[in-house]
């Protein structure tokens, strides 16, 4: 199978950015040649027109949940990849909170059937670092990376035991694993259902503190330096926690980061008149945290931006405030909502690269980029497609976002995995 890609602008820190013609051959990137080089147009079985368009490494997004098995109501593998698909992201890392939770072998080979069956964006799974994730008992990390996951985490809840965090990371840098840390103090964290401040008690909800994330954030920190276990930091929500990170960067601890789009576009006044769609955990912040996370990602402290994608039934969602579960979706609005940081001058395309493809792959041991030799996991974006957030549109089983009618820029127009388009 011969596909020509032309014209498009790579978009990738390793290739200067420039148009060119990308010639995919057997699923493998053969050939990066001037525009109209080669001739050969007629000898390619599909010819791609990708003038105006940005051809970037296959997107990967390292925190998702998609919800299967226990749960398909709200999600299902299949449906959770296509949505995937949909948004531009080649391949997803899916948190082991399932019912059961994934934290053996079996269910890890029960959901790369799955995908297989799917047949859209690859998945990599995320398994739990305690049994049931109930923090008290290890898992058999080299049983679960030999059945073919790419990290750990109890993503949901907090390892809450510091002895235990720390054997889990002694154990999982023994088998190259990285730690995915949910970072939050659960008796910090109480009973609040969105950002402490003047707003919830305005509101007459109970908050949570940043110090609930940040408290445990420098525990973790420190347990990486001790351990030298690289530690990757989920869903970044404060300024303190960012500010924790970079000094344990300048240090050389191995630490790395993620925040979410929700973080770096909304405050806790998005919660208005008690819109659940607003609900997450960690919660929306203020303003000072939200510019915090900005600066964070502009200056390389945060590596990677993640949807933490998190589908729910809108029966869940359609109930009072203090009830609704936590969450909401993101595969299919966070190219769109990160092009606005583009536009902004926040950050270049290719930085926006590196924190939603080149970084992802490498803090899980994955191979991307534009390059002759790689397989071919491509994103096209168009971006110059402004398009409205339609509920009706999802490819997710779920509708819950707070940002329905909001109308971004840019989108993925093609998505390629192994030389096989399963999007566009």
């Amino acid at each position: 199978m011969r596909i020509l890609i032309k014209g498009g602008k790579i978009v990738d820190p390793a290739v200067s950015e420039a148009e060119a013609d990308l010639l995919v051959v057997d699923g493998v990137i053969r050939e990066i040649r001037p525009v109209g080089a080669g001739g050969e147009q007629a000898a390619c079985d599909r010819v791609i027109d990708a003038a105006g368009k940005l051809v970037m490494p296959g997107l990967i997004d390292m925190h998702v949940h998609l919800r299967e098995p226990g749960f398909e109501y709200k999600e299902t593998i299949e449906s959770g990849c296509a949505a995937a698909a949909a948004g531009g992201f080649t391949a997803v890392c899916c948190m082991p909170n399932t019912d059961p939770v994934n934290d053996c072998p079996e269910l890890t080979e029960f959901i790369l059937k799955k995908a297989q069956a799917a047949g859209t964006a690859r998945v990599h799974p995320v398994a739990a670092i305690s049994r049931l994730s109930e923090g008290k008992r290890l898992c058999e990390y080299g049983e679960l990376k030999a059945a073919g996951v790419v990290a750990v985490s109890d993503d949901g809840r907090p390892v809450e035991s510091g002895r235990l965090m720390r054997r889990a990371m002694e154990y999982a840098s023994g088998f190259g694993l990285p730690v995915i840390s949910h970072c939050e103090e659960l008796s910090l964290a109480g009973d609040g259902v969105m950002n402490e401040g003047a707003y919830a008690t305005k509101m007459g909800l109970p908050g949570i503190p940043n110090t609930a994330e940040s408290v445990m954030v420098l525990r973790d920190i420190a347990l990486s330096e001790l351990t030298g276990c690289p530690l990757h930091i989920a869903h970044v929500s404060t300024k303190e926690s960012v500010a924790a990170i970079r000094e344990a960067k300048k240090r050389g601890v191995p630490v790395t980061a993620e925040t979410a789009p929700h973080y770096f576009t909304l405050t806790e006044e998005a919660v208005g008149q008690y819109d659940t769609h607003a609900k997450m955990n960690p919660p929306l912040r203020s303003a000072g945290d939200l510019e915090a996370i900005v600066e964070g990602l502009a200056d390389g402290t945060i590596d990677v931006i993640a949807t933490d994608h998190a589908p729910h039934a809108p029966v869940e969602k359609e109930v009072e405030f203090d009830h609704a579960p936590n969450g909401i979706i993101g595969l299919e609005t966070s190219v769109g909502l990160t092009l606005r940081l583009v536009r902004k001058g926040v950050l270049t395309l290719g930085q926006m690269v590196e924190k939603m493809s080149l970084n992802p792959a490498r803090i899980l041991g994955l191979t991307r980029g534009v390059s002759e030799g790689l397989p071919a996991d491509l994103t096209l974006i168009d971006p110059e497609q402004e398009w409205t957030v339609e509920a009706a549109a999802f490819r997710s089983l779920s509708r819950n976002t707070p940002f329905i009618g909001w109308t971004l820029p840019g989108k993925a127009v093609l998505t390629m995995v192994g030389g096989r388009i399963i999007h566009g």
